[in-house]
């Protein structure tokens, strides 16, 4: 029967943050990130030609996960995020009344820099600085934390995003 069912609001998202994280503290003192992360889809059409298609998704951290955002993501990095739909109503700037539709972080994997760009001298998993290598060696490559915050114990109500 339908209403034995049990409902579903989960999102998983790998992709790259398109811009650095913004992080803020709430007027209760709570800290909050935003990021956005674009996410990619490749397909051929009738004709055999490679398609693509990029969608951008906003997504809000609260608590430790929003300071690991703030400390070690940056524009460009691949991310793994898994959290789950929340719309909420918020006042523009011009007074109107509007929707957005977000995703809540709950898990959240760190993943490989863009090219070019080098690692915080502390990192979330070796508080020490890399050894240099000779420019021939290719580094190792990095352990990827996980981050599950089910063990919070506050609910975050909406109204406290600030932005």
């Amino acid at each position: 029967m339908l209403h034995e069912l049990m409902n579903l609001n989960k999102v998983m998202l790998v992709g790259r943050l398109t811009r650095d994280v913004e992080v803020r503290n709430t007027a209760t003192g709570q800290t909050v990130a935003a990021i956005s992360i674009a996410t990619n889809r490749f397909w051929k059409d009738k004709s055999g030609q490679r398609q693509d298609q990029t969608e951008f998704h906003n997504v809000v951290l609260w608590g430790r996960l929003a300071e690991i955002a703030g400390q070690y993501l940056s524009k460009g990095q691949e991310t793994f995020i898994e959290g789950r739909l929340q719309t909420r109503k918020y006042t523009a700037k011009d007074g109107t009344e509007r929707r957005t539709t977000e995703i809540v972080a709950e898990n959240m994997q760190l993943g490989s820099r863009p090219q070019g760009v080098s690692a915080p001298a502390s990192s979330y998993n070796n508080p020490a600085p890399a050894k240099p290598t000779a420019p021939q060696q290719e580094a190792p490559a990095e352990e990827i934390p996980t981050i599950n915050l089910d063990e919070e114990e506050n609910e975050v109500r909406i109204e406290d995003v600030p932005f």
